[in-house]
């Protein structure tokens, strides 16, 4: 090569070798202080793209998991009202076992059938006041088909708690049937036949058989329940170790391996250096052309 002063192609080399270096050095402090392989589109297009779908997925398959959480709560709160009106069956058998005894008289059966009709009443009040964030369970609401309406769905309700919108995959419905009295066939809202009152032996007698099928009834009811509680259950599990995964997956496409790269910063670092005293260097050579000037 020539000794010229006009162009100087040796500085010109060691700041375009700079430039790289300093470049990729950058791009090394990047990726080491956000801890993520890809910051920008331009690291990794493809890869950005992919990662975005799984952050998508991921996030999704966590509210999922809320979701079946919340209808767990549902659920629980149904049971623990059923728990009560259970109790008042109970109850309501044994006074029509004492009412169909021969050793009551009338009047002693009209005080037994007061008690009676007032556990009725309370059963109704639980089935009609159990509520879980406005959704009352037990007073028939969430039975019959499902209708979605705008403002207020009706019928079975809906947990959502996939990423998709197929029913075999992302969601199914919870149904709980009626648990008032009358539902029951139990107290005067029953109507008139059997189970409706113990004020005679005769109707105490008859009420027993209504009452055995009552508590049949809500026991089914607290049956279906527990086994969609222990379904949510294994969702929630699957959810999350379905999430779990795919965090793992995202983590490999996205996050920045920090031994590699510091390997990487240190190469770059000690190129970034060497560039900047080639570079001084070069800029120094033209000098030498002086020596041969006069």
């Amino acid at each position: 090569m020539s000794l010229v002063i006009n162009h100087n192609l040796m500085a010109m080399n060691a700041a375009r070798n700079l430039g790289v270096s300093y470049g990729n050095l950058e791009t090394s402090t990047r990726r080491l202080s956000s801890g993520l392989r890809i910051t920008q589109a331009s690291d990794d297009a493809a890869g950005l793209a992919v990662r975005e779908l799984m952050r998508a997925d991921v996030s999704s398959l966590q509210q999922g998991i809320r979701n079946a959480n919340d209808a767990i709560s549902l659920i629980q709160t149904a049971d623990g009202a059923l728990g009560v009106i259970d109790e008042k069956l109970i109850r309501m058998k044994e006074l029509a076992m004492q009412a169909a005894t021969g050793t009551y008289n009338s009047d002693q059966r009209l005080i037994i059938d007061s008690e009676y009709q007032a556990m009725a009443s309370e059963i109704t009040r639980i089935a009609n006041s159990t509520d879980f964030n406005g959704i009352y369970l037990l007073n028939g609401a969430l039975s019959g088909s499902h209708d979605g309406s705008p403002l207020k769905a009706t019928g079975k309700l809906k947990v959502h708690f996939g990423t998709g919108n197929d029913s075999s995959e992302d969601y199914y419905y919870i149904e709980i049937n009626s648990a008032t009295a009358s539902s029951l066939g139990v107290g005067l809202a029953a109507g008139s036949g059997a189970g409706a009152s113990i004020s005679t032996q005769e109707l105490a007698q008859q009420s027993l058989d209504v009452l055995n099928k009552a508590i049949i009834s809500k026991d089914k009811i607290r049956a279906n329940l527990g086994a969609l509680q222990n379904r949510l259950e294994n969702t929630v599990t699957v959810l999350e170790i379905q999430a779990e995964n795919v965090q793992a997956a995202e983590s490999r496409i996205s996050d920045v391996d920090v031994a590699s790269e510091m390997t990487e910063f240190v190469r770059n670092q000690i190129l970034t250096q060497s560039a900047v005293s080639m570079l001084a260097q070069a800029n120094s050579m033209p000098r030498m052309a002086l020596s041969l000037i006069g």
